[in-house]
């Protein structure tokens, strides 16, 4: 049997909370031996439930990285701008990483990343969850199969008037589809208390007076027309790969279907199609026939790590397995493909913030 993996948690947000509970559910592949969170209610939380001992309870990621390695692995999962500092500093103490996507936020933080744990010899594993879902999973089985043959080669909105800066004191807040008051507070008052209601309140506790405090003080109260949040709303990107592969992306916050991902890809002899949990789809151009292949979610159905269609449970099966038995090639993504993927995301935002083409393997 494999051994039993320690890991210290740095961030007990979410993210961190999710990835801890693996141990819960397996206790004998994982155990959580550490936290380090600035909030002293997500610390002492973390602390009772995987009965983590006193003196690995830290409240900066700093103090855990200066003591002498007491895990085999760390769980990084602080906000995205303060991924880089901890990842150095616990990869040079010889610490595996499972770190919060993205790796970070600027092109040389995410190289000397992926450097250190390099000159290190720690396992990085990104968590790039969707690659670990079983539609993706169905998707690369199938292109390697050549079942399609070759891959063809090929603004700001104006506020409502009357609109007030937060959406508790807004007149026209009833009529509006982004109200928070609507997309939190009455999701609580009818019994909801997880994603994405959990996530905005500093506390816990997650009630109506707790949400409604966050509404009232908090960022995810204030009207989104008004917002100085730069997030891009929606987004198509277009690449084309060396060898004449083309690929587009987009992303669109407005749909019903929020958080859903759908895939077509275009072969010289067939065509794949998935969405959602859905089975993936083949049409041949040959036979005219379409066939359908179902998706495995039995693994999944025996855990509670359910979240991104069960990718949260593979994710950090895969990980957890890779430490125990010293085999990296688990991780379905090393550090120099996830690098890769950063570098091309970097492009795609020059691209949209300069209006123009952008050449990879450039630097003009």
């Amino acid at each position: 049997m494999s051994r039993c993996v320690e890991v210290l948690i740095i961030g007990a947000g979410n993210r961190g909370q999710t990835y801890a509970s693996f141990s819960n559910e397996f206790p004998e592949r994982m155990k959580v031996v550490g936290v380090a969170d600035c909030r002293l209610i997500a610390r002492q939380n973390l602390q009772i439930n995987y009965s983590v001992q006193d003196r690995n309870v830290f409240n900066h990621w700093k103090d855990a990285a200066e003591r002498e390695k007491f895990a085999d692995a760390v769980i990084i999962a602080t906000p995205d701008r303060q991924h880089k500092d901890p990842a150095v500093a616990f990869a040079k103490k010889g610490y595996h990483i499972l770190l919060e996507k993205p790796m970070a936020v600027t092109v040389a933080d995410c190289k000397e990343i992926v450097a250190v744990c390099k000159e290190n010899n720690v396992m990085l594993s990104v968590c790039h969850v969707l690659r670990y879902s079983p539609p993706i999973l169905k998707v690369q089985e199938l292109l390697c199969q050549g079942l399609i043959g070759e891959v063809v080669h090929i603004q700001h909105l104006e506020p409502p008037e009357g609109a007030a800066d937060r959406c508790l004191d807004c007149a026209v807040e009833k009529r509006c589809p982004y109200s928070a008051k609507k997309l939190y507070l009455e999701g609580v008052k009818n019994g909801k208390k997880g994603w994405p209601i959990s996530v905005i309140c500093e506390e816990s506790t997650v009630d109506i007076e707790s949400v409604t405090k966050a509404l009232r003080e908090g960022p995810y109260g204030r009207c989104v027309y008004e917002c100085d949040n730069d997030v891009v709303t929606h987004q198509v990107v277009n690449m084309e790969f060396e060898e004449g592969v083309t690929a587009a992306f987009t992303m669109v916050a407005f749909t019903e279907k929020l958080a859903s991902r759908k895939i077509t890809i275009y072969g010289t002899e067939g065509e794949l199609m998935s969405e959602g949990q859905d089975p993936v789809t083949v049409f041949d151009f040959l036979t005219k026939t379409k066939t359908e292949y179902p998706l495995d979610f039995s693994s999944v159905k025996k855990t509670l790590l359910g979240g991104h269609g069960g990718a949260d449970y593979f994710l950090m099966d895969n990980f957890i397995q890779a430490i125990a038995e010293n085999n990296p090639s688990l991780i379905r993504t090393g550090p120099e493909e996830t690098l890769d993927s950063h570098l091309l995301v970097f492009d795609a935002e020059r691209a949209r913030r300069e209006s123009r083409i952008v050449y990879c393997s450039r630097t003009d």
